[in-house]
């Protein structure tokens, strides 16, 4: 596994000389590219992060799971998922913390464990993707696209319950 990566710069190297193309200009032209989209791409994700820790740190996030708590028990829905499902489209990160709080709390084979696992597994970071990948193609009408996705993960919440329930129970 470990030549794999020297490999696959070999064979573009070993290309790029059977089609005659200057390679090091090429590689450079690469990364003044990439250079180029990270500052355009730096002020959005430096705006996203910063929304998300005082999501975090303001305690948003714990009232609006508190207030959600007796509707999501009222349906059978487990209530500790509640800040997962809150925070996992907008912060990766911040969702794993909270998984491995669960894991930590309520044990790795609970079925509240194996809930939030199938969460962190089908669910998206939402407002990053549509963030990074927006801006970076100059996109600015997202609303429909983050209704939409917003509305997958919902859905692929409320079927993490379901579908521990029904096969991994």
């Amino acid at each position: 596994m470990e030549i794999i990566v020297p490999l696959i710069a070999a064979t573009l190297c070993v290309w790029g000389l059977i089609k005659r193309i200057n390679i090091f200009e090429s590689f450079v032209e690469g990364v003044k590219e990439g250079m180029r989209t990270v500052v355009f791409i730096a002020p959005t994700m430096i705006a996203l992060l910063l929304a998300v820790g005082m999501l975090r740190a303001s305690g948003l996030l714990t009232w609006i799971a508190e207030t959600i708590r007796p509707a999501a028990e009222a349906v059978g829905f487990p209530a500790e998922l509640v800040p997962m499902g809150l925070l996992r489209p907008v912060s990766g990160s911040g969702a794993s913390a909270i998984l491995l709080g669960i894991y930590e709390d309520y044990g790795a084979d609970s079925f509240l464990a194996k809930c939030a696992s199938v969460v962190a597994g089908s669910t998206e970071t939402t407002f990053y993707a549509v963030t990074m990948y927006y801006s970076a193609a100059g996109i600015t009408k997202i609303r429909h696209t983050l209704v939409s996705a917003l509305l997958a993960d919902f859905t692929a919440i409320v079927l993490s319950v379901v579908t521990v329930s029904l096969f991994l129970s």
